[in-house]
């Protein structure tokens, strides 16, 4: 059934539309210039909201905290921000004349941007610039649990985009977040491309829209720690990059997979750096709430340690950092082997590479394949051969998973949508950023005659 909401709600998205497109037939016709000074604009602002809006974020939604947020936001509006401002697209991006071949940049248009509730703002900040450096006008659909914080930081995109003269109705956001408004907004003829970060379901609406779609998949992300790991500088890494906004990243570790002979000294290790093994019993009770009737119970997500500990009816020390749990098995009937969004770690024990291997493949099977795999290792012929045959998008080696694959900490493009490729049901592997935001149309110059084949000529020459 239809409610008045849902009609309302639909009615701003068309409106919201109509205001897009209008805005977007003059961005579009700018010069690379004057795009350039609007995305400074926008990033300029964004670095000096960006601890404000981590708190609406935090106070909001209760994932997380303030200074990681804060950081994420700041991840957004530099690093993001530097990695594209280069980038050409207005007009001839590239002149390839040995061959004669002039590549144009084209707007897509109008990109509907799907925005989850576990990275509100930054995903905002990112979207908008990408889209705007591209020429296009972006409408956003907020996660409802993240309306008023998701709504802020697109308003102060938008008029940081106008003081720099960008026309009203450049960036949008829906203020009442309804199924019908998502729906609309990803079907109507006037939306070009969806950009879609969000629990798999709304990534699946995304793409049977009939829209073209950049999805993202869940990142069940395993970690192989070999024996020629600095064990010391890996487990400080794993743990600063797993609690990182306490875990809401797609990319954070997920398990670890350690190497038998090197187990005490990697569970020693994490033990003096903040992590807490759950005994048998702990274990349990923390299971029963990781999940709730088949998903990822939406309570743990993003909180602390003592937090999910007292959900689940036992004590942990102030000073803990991360819960980690001993696991051997594989699969949903097995909470700890799945993506859990939260400093929750599952520690399986291997023997060897081999069979370390196996296991991160059925790791990702459960749910996080073409995502990231990591590997902490000396060895580089260790390396090359556990890492050439992964299922995943990203290998991250010798850092964390979340700064790594989003490619804050390595020379991976700096991104908050990380594509998993054909193999993770999406239409891209890469890190998505402008490049993906316009289309590129080819001049080509004519260089040689096409040769043709004398009928006649060749009837007598077969018979």
């Amino acid at each position: 059934m239809i409610r008045d909401i849902d009609l309302q709600s639909i009615q701003e998205v068309r409106d919201y539309l109509e205001q897009a497109k209008a805005a977007q037939k003059i961005v579009g016709k700018m010069t690379q210039s004057e795009i350039d000074k609007i995305v400074e604009s926008m990033a300029n602002a964004a670095k000096q909201e960006a601890e404000r809006l981590a708190a609406m974020a935090v106070e909001e939604t209760g994932f997380g905290n303030v200074a990681d947020k804060t950081t994420k936001n700041l991840f957004a509006a530099n690093d993001v921000y530097n990695s594209i401002k280069d980038v050409k697209t207005v007009g001839v991006i590239r002149r390839d004349e040995e061959n004669r071949v002039w590549e144009v940049a084209q707007p897509v248009g109008i990109v509907a941007g799907i925005v989850p509730s576990t990275n509100p703002t930054s995903t905002v900040i990112f979207k908008s610039l990408i889209a705007v450096k591209a020429g296009n006008a972006i409408i956003f659909s907020p996660h409802p649990a993240a309306t008023k914080c998701t709504a802020e930081a697109a308003r102060i995109m938008q008029e940081a985009a106008e003081r720099a003269g960008a026309p009203k109705g450049l960036i949008s956001c829906i203020t009442q977040p309804t199924i019908a408004a998502t729906n609309e907004l990803m079907k109507h003829k006037l939306t070009d491309v969806i950009l879609a970060t969000g629990g798999p379901g709304l990534v699946k609406a995304a793409y049977s829209s009939g829209k073209p779609a950049y999805g993202v998949g869940p990142g069940n992300v395993p970690v192989y720690i070999h024996e020629s790991a600095n064990i010391v500088k890996a487990v400080q890494l794993i743990i600063q990059s797993k609690t990182f906004d306490n875990g809401t990243i797609c990319a954070s570790e997920q398990a670890l997979l350690v190497d038998e002979s090197i187990k005490e000294k990697v569970v020693a290790e994490l033990k003096q750096q903040g992590a807490y093994f759950l005994n048998e019993d702990e274990k349990q009770k923390v299971a029963s709430i990781i999940m709730v009737n088949g998903v990822l119970n939406a309570k743990i997500v993003g909180k602390t340690p003592q937090v999910i500990a007292e959900m689940a009816g036992i004590e942990v020390p102030s000073d803990v950092k991360l819960l980690v749990a001993e696991e051997t098995e594989v699969g949903k009937e097995y909470p700890f082997s799945i993506e859990k969004l939260s400093p929750i770690l599952a520690f399986y024990t291997v023997k060897d590479m081999e069979e370390a291997s196996e296991l991160a493949l059925k790791l990702l099977e459960v749910g996080g394949l073409g995502h990231t795999v990591g590997i902490h290792a000396e060895d580089e012929k260790a390396i090359e051969a556990y890492t050439i045959d992964k299922p995943a998008s990203r290998i991250i080696v010798n850092a964390g998973t979340t700064f790594g694959g989003i490619g804050a900490t390595v020379n991976l493009m700096p991104s908050l949508t990380l594509g998993c490729g054909a193999i993770g049901n999406n239409v891209t592997s890469d890190n998505v950023t402008v490049t993906h935001l316009f289309n590129i149309k080819r001049v080509a110059f004519g260089v040689r005659e096409m040769s043709q084949q004398d009928a006649s000529k060749e009837a007598v020459l077969t018979k």
